[in-house]
């Protein structure tokens, strides 16, 4: 790497972030230096949802246009209580069966958002707002506390092959990124109209964008039940605020078009740790919901300066 390039990726906010990391992995060593260092992989682990939940985020703010899923925490608490009450409860326990169901009801409730945006062109907050509210209101109706069985496998998964699922995702980004999806997908979040003008079709790039954040949003909702055994109704909307910051400051441009699924990961890491170390020092949650939102609010104006720089 040249001293260009690394001046370029610290302007990106890249620099920024890992500085901020390599921070709170400091004070989290100082508060609990146990509870991080004894099992680097089970702390990975934990923050294994939020990474994937900021990774399920990432295409629709990537297509442009203020595109964004606001609706991904909700959907991933769908997801969870689907998995367990609907399948595992009923007998269906077999991963080659429940993992591609859940993927594919991810990636067809991601479509929904993306059909809403791109073909019946609401605006994506407004869209994704309105399946939020329904995820939000269907999955205490669905199980209204606690409760229910995973198998043996699912459970094997958040003890032992707990990065499974990161390792997954960030693979099939991999390859995504050697297709023209991801030509078209930057390609239109830079500029709708010139990629139209291109002779893209950015309807079904935004579909497919939406429906691959669906995609994700599955496998966040299998990290999740791995990691507590069980469904909770309400273990879902908390996670929107935070994915959403944490995308931010990973260095994804708000306005489309920049960045990736790596800088939604390191920046979810980063909110991981900041809550560890407000959890380890005592705070309310009250109090972490402001400073995660005074983070969001700080991330974005940075990104915004970044985005005027270049």
């Amino acid at each position: 790497m040249t001293v260009a390039s690394m001046r370029r990726s610290l302007s990106s906010g890249a620099g920024m972030v890992l500085v901020l990391m390599v921070v709170l992995l400091v004070v989290n060593a100082f508060l609990n230096p146990v509870r991080l260092f004894s099992d680097p992989l089970t702390t990975i682990g934990l923050a294994a949802p939020l990474m994937l939940a900021a990774m399920a985020t990432t295409p629709s703010i990537l297509s442009g246009g203020g595109g964004i899923d606001i609706s991904i925490g909700p959907m991933i608490g769908f997801l969870n209580i689907v998995m367990v009450i609907f399948l595992f409860e009923n007998g269906v326990e077999s991963p080659l069966v429940v993992l591609p169901l859940m993927l594919a009801l991810g990636a067809l409730l991601g479509a929904v958002n993306g059909f809403l945006v791109a073909y019946v062109r609401l605006q994506p907050i407004v869209a994704t707002l309105g399946t939020y509210l329904v995820f939000f209101g269907l999955t205490p109706w669905l199980q209204s506390r606690p409760g229910g069985d995973a198998p043996d496998w699912i459970l094997r998964l958040g003890d032992d092959f707990v990065l499974l699922p990161l390792v997954a995702v960030g693979l099939l980004w991999f390859a995504i990124t050697r297709t023209p999806l991801y030509s078209y997908l930057m390609a239109i979040g830079g500029s709708a109209k010139a990629g139209y003008t291109s002779g893209i079709d950015v309807a079904l790039v935004k579909l497919l964008a939406y429906s691959l954040g669906g995609f994700v949003a599955a496998a966040a909702a299998v990290a999740i039940t791995a990691l507590i055994g069980s469904a909770d109704p309400q273990i879902g909307p908390p996670i929107t605020l935070k994915a959403i910051a944490a995308v931010a400051l990973g260095g994804v441009s708000l306005a489309g078009g920049r960045g990736g699924f790596i800088g939604a990961s390191i920046g979810a890491l980063t909110i991981f740790l900041l809550e560890l170390a407000l959890t380890g020092s005592g705070v309310s949650t009250f109090v972490m919901q402001l400073i995660f939102g005074v983070v969001l609010v700080l991330a974005v104006l940075f990104n915004a300066v970044v985005a005027r720089r270049r």
